[in-house]
């Protein structure tokens, strides 16, 4: 299956044919329909016919093999078989939301540089938490330090490492719950000009000034040394 979205996050709707149906999940040859992993959720959207029918996609959820997912439609929708063409369309305001917040959880771990152990992207908030030595965090200097560096506008670049290469620099790996999505023989990092530089399979926007202003609105103990810390839009 080719994920159209690993090289363009901005992809909004693709032409595809369906190669696989069971119940309600349903497979396709290309997608840019980005499925529920490293703590980002899945995309939702539409599936359109060309004779006019429309299928609702509830999430998208990842495959049994590497780089693949499934779309689950939602009930009583239109019914699709294998060979069907269609025009797989994203939620994008939804997706553009998760993109923002997934790309400033990466500018928050380069403000606060510890290990992460945990971390959630959600419509319009999301949080990580730091395995974090007794010390005590202020919201508003967080805050304010967050946006600072957002309004530096840095730009987002990719570029791919093997497997083996990955393994060899386990200092890359920032997450300690999540591990990066290997197994494919290569790993992708995704580099935040010289703030950040981590491997990571979700999606992201172009420039750090897009995901526009954030605040940080919990600080809380989980645990003897981890601290989560959550942030929403502006």
């Amino acid at each position: 299956m080719e994920a159209l979205f690993v090289d363009d996050a901005y992809a909004k709707s693709c032409e595809a044919t369906i190669t696989e149906i069971d119940g309600n999940a349903i497979t396709l040859d290309r997608t840019v329909f980005y499925p529920s992993g490293g703590g980002q959720p899945g995309d939702t959207g539409l599936f359109k016919t060309a004779d006019g029918r429309e299928v609702g996609i509830v999430d998208t959820q990842k495959g049994d093999t590497p780089g693949s997912s499934i779309h689950i439609v939602a009930d009583n929708n239109p019914t699709l078989i294998v060979g069907d063409k269609v025009t797989a369309e994203l939620d994008w305001e939804r997706r553009h939301r998760l993109m923002r917040m997934h790309t400033c959880l990466h500018v928050l771990s380069a403000v606060l540089p510890y290990p992460v152990t945990g971390g959630q992207i959600n419509d319009g908030k999301g949080r990580l938490d730091f395995d974090l030595p007794e010390a005590t965090l202020d919201k508003d200097e967080l805050t304010a330090e967050l946006n600072r560096l957002i309004e530096t506008d840095q730009p987002l670049t990719s570029e791919w490492i093997t497997d083996e290469e990955l393994a060899a620099r386990p200092e890359l790996v920032k997450t300690m719950s999540v591990q990066p999505p290997t197994g494919a023989g290569r790993v992708r990092l995704v580099r935040i000009a010289d703030l950040d530089l981590q491997p990571c399979g979700g999606t992201h926007v172009a420039r750090i000034g897009e995901i526009g202003r954030v605040e940080i609105t919990k600080i809380k103990k989980k645990g003897r040394q981890n601290r989560r810390v959550s942030v929403a839009f502006a």
